[in-house]
C-alpha cells in the first residue's frame, strides 16, 4: 500500500513539474528563424526554424522540421520511394547557432507579436509534437517541407487568424522557376532537378504556394498581419549572423553545359565521319540507345514507383525513351528491319514534341541537355538515311 502511495505521488509530481516547464513567462519570446542557403544542394532552399527564449525559465531552444530518421528501417529504399517519415529536431539555441556560423550561412530572426495564450499555445504545440510518438511527417518537397511547417504551425496555433498579404515584390512563377531563382540553371544540381521532376511543377504557383521555399517565408511573415487587431505578425527583426564569404561561382568548363557540349561535339564528329565514309560507328549507336533507355527507366520508376508528387508527367520521356533498351540487337544485323527505320523516324518525331513542349511551356527541360538533344537529333537523321541507303 505504501509502495503503491509512493508511485502515486511520484507520478503527481512528475506530472505537476512537466506542467510547470511548461509554462512561459511574460517574458517570453517566440520567433521564426530563417538561414540562408549553403553551398550544397541539399542546402541550396535554406532553411527554417521556431525559437523559444524564456530567460525567466531558462529556455532558449529552436524546433526545426525536415530531420533524417536514420534509424527507419530501410531508409534508402523509403527515402527514393518518398516514403520515409522526417522529425522535428530540437536544439539549443546556442548550439544552433553555431552550427550555421561554422557553415558560414546567414542567420534572420523575426520576433512574432503574439499574446500570451497565444505563446502559450504555439510552444505546447511544439512540445507535444516533439514527443516520440508525434515527431514523424511524410516530408514533401513542395507543401509539407521545413518551412510550410512553420507556416502550418502558425496557423493552427492561431486559428487561422494569419493574413499573409503579398509582398511588393513578389511576382507569378511557377514551381520550377521558384527552384531555378535559387540555384545556378547551368549546374549539375538544376540539372538533376530538371531530369527527375516532370510537368507538374511547371504550372503557376499560387500566392500562398510561394511559402514552400523559407526566404518567402520570411517575406510573407514579414508583410502579415493579425485578423482580430490587423497587428502585424511579425514586432521586431534581426539579423543574428550575416554570411561572410561571398558565393563561389563555379566554372563553366565543369558546367553540364559545356561537358554535354563536348559530347554532342563529338557524337557529330563521328556523324560527319560516317556520313562521309558511309559507315556506322555501331558502338556509339548502342551507348547512346543503352543510356537514354536506362535514364527513361529511371523516370519512369520516379513517376509510377514513388510518391514523389513533383516526379509525374515528365516528358523527358520524349528524348530518354525506355524501348530504346530492348531494340539495340537492331544494331548487330547486317540489315535492320524495316520497321525499325520508322521506329528512328518516330524517336525524331518525339525529339520535335519535346521542342514543342519547351517553346508553349508544358515542361520546361534542363538547358545543359540541348547540345545532347541536338546531336541525338542528327545522329537518328543520320540513321535514317543510312538504313533507308541499306534496304533501297
Amino acid at each position: 500500500m505504501q509502495k503503491n502511495l509512493l508511485l502515486l505521488l511520484s507520478l503527481l509530481f512528475i506530472h505537476y513539474t512537466n506542467a510547470q516547464q511548461l509554462e512561459l513567462s511574460n517574458q517570453a519570446e517566440i520567433s521564426v528563424l530563417t538561414v540562408g542557403p549553403g553551398n550544397s544542394l541539399n542546402d541550396a532552399f535554406g532553411h527554417s526554424a521556431f525559437r523559444i527564449k524564456d530567460a525567466l525559465n531558462g529556455i532558449d531552444d529552436v524546433y526545426g522540421y525536415g530531420e533524417y530518421d536514420f534509424d527507419a528501417p530501410n531508409f534508402y529504399l523509403k527515402f527514393a520511394q518518398g516514403k520515409l517519415n522526417y522529425l522535428i529536431s530540437k536544439n539549443t539555441f546556442n548550439r544552433f547557432y553555431r552550427v550555421y556560423e561554422y557553415y558560414d550561412r546567414t542567420i534572420k530572426e523575426q520576433v512574432l507579436n503574439l499574446s500570451e495564450p497565444e505563446k502559450q499555445n504555439l510552444y505546447n504545440y511544439l512540445v507535444n509534437n516533439y514527443k516520440p510518438e508525434n515527431r514523424g511527417y511524410l516530408y514533401e518537397f513542395f507543401f509539407d517541407n521545413c518551412a510550410t511547417k512553420i507556416k502550418d504551425v502558425t496557423n493552427i496555433t492561431l486559428n487561422n487568424k494569419v493574413i499573409y498579404n503579398p509582398p511588393k515584390d513578389l511576382k507569378e512563377a511557377s514551381f520550377r522557376t521558384l527552384i531555378h531563382n535559387n540555384l545556378n540553371k547551368n549546374s549539375w544540381g538544376s540539372l538533376g532537378i530538371d531530369l527527375a521532376l516532370g510537368s507538374v511543377i511547371d504550372r503557376k504557383a499560387t500566392t500562398e504556394d510561394h511559402m514552400f521555399l523559407p526566404k518567402n517565408i520570411y517575406s510573407f511573415f514579414e508583410h502579415a498581419t493579425i485578423k482580430s487587431n490587423n497587428k502585424p505578425l511579425v514586432k521586431e527583426h534581426r539579423t543574428l549572423f550575416k554570411k561572410k564569404k561571398p558565393k563561389t561561382s563555379t566554372s563553366f568548363l565543369t558546367s553540364p553545359l559545356f561537358v554535354f557540349g563536348i559530347i554532342g561535339f563529338l557524337i557529330l564528329f563521328i556523324t560527319h565521319r560516317d556520313f562521309k565514309t558511309n559507315k556506322q560507328t555501331k558502338w556509339l549507336d548502342v551507348t547512346l540507345f543503352i543510356i537514354t533507355g536506362l535514364i527513361g527507366v529511371l523516370i519512369l520508376l520516379l513517376w509510377f514507383a514513388t510518391d514523389h508528387i513533383g516526379t509525374h508527367q515528365n516528358y523527358n520521356l520524349l528524348w530518354a525513351f525506355v524501348i530504346n533498351l530492348f531494340l539495340i540487337g537492331q544494331f548487330f544485323k547486317t540489315k535492320p528491319n524495316t520497321w525499325f527505320v520508322k521506329y528512328i523516324k518516330f524517336l525524331i518525331i518525339l525529339l520535335c514534341l519535346l521542342t514543342l513542349h519547351w517553346v508553349i511551356g508544358v515542361q520546361v527541360f534542363a538547358i545543359g541537355l540541348i547540345p545532347l538533344l541536338i546531336a541525338l537529333f542528327i545522329r537518328y537523321l543520320f540513321l535514317v538515311k543510312h538504313y533507308s541507303n541499306q534496304l533501297s
